[in-house]
Parts: C-alpha cells; sequence; structure tokens
C-alpha cells in the first residue's frame, strides 16, 4: 500500500504535468504560427476519436439476442441524423442516449 507522503507527491507530480501539458501550446505558439502536422492533428482527430468510440460501442453488441442490436442501431442513426440536422455534437450525443436509454427500458419490460 502506498503511503501518505508517497500518495500527496504522485498527486502533485500528476497535477504538475497536466498543467504543463495543457499551458506549453500556449507558450509555444502564442507568438508564432503552429506547425502544419499540429494544425492536422488538431482538426482531425476529434472525429476520429469519435468514430473509434462509435465502434468499439457496435462492438458489444449480441446480435443473436433479443432486442437484436435494436435500440444500439436506432440510436446510432438517430445521433447521425441529428448531427447532419442541428450540426451539434452535444444535441446529438445526450439525444442518441437519452433515446437508447428509453428504447433500453422499454424493452426491458
Amino acid at each position: 500500500m502506498t503511503s501518505l507522503q508517497d500518495a500527496v507527491i504522485a498527486v502533485f507530480v500528476m497535477a504538475a504535468v497536466i498543467l504543463a501539458s495543457r499551458a506549453l501550446p500556449f507558450l509555444l505558439f502564442s507568438r508564432r504560427k503552429a506547425p502544419a502536422a499540429l494544425s492536422f492533428v488538431e482538426r482531425y482527430m476529434p472525429p476520429v476519436a469519435m468514430t473509434v468510440l462509435a465502434a468499439s460501442s457496435f462492438a458489444t453488441i449480441r446480435w443473436v439476442e433479443f432486442p437484436y442490436g435494436g435500440p444500439e442501431v436506432v440510436a446510432g442513426i438517430a445521433v447521425a441524423l441529428v448531427h447532419l440536422w442541428k450540426r451539434n455534437a452535444l444535441i446529438s450525443i445526450f439525444g442518441g442516449t437519452g433515446l437508447y436509454l428509453l428504447l433500453r427500458f422499454l424493452l426491458k419490460n
């Protein structure tokens, strides 16, 4: 078991690393333009992360058991349609999550 002193030191080290990783880009690129590679990552990393999360949520569906992936597929389609309609990730994600939970609740009973 970790001692209290070791835990406190670890917390401060982790806090310093997180603060440095958040502040470093602002310190480095406040007076000059960011490199093209960083601009590429900034533009394409969020959609890639969202795609991986969406794909992994469909990976655990049991297609041969009731409800045969229905709530997941319907909620996924709803998220895509709401996002295409409103262009707001927050609305589409919360709406799809709410729809998924509602469908799971209704199909359980």
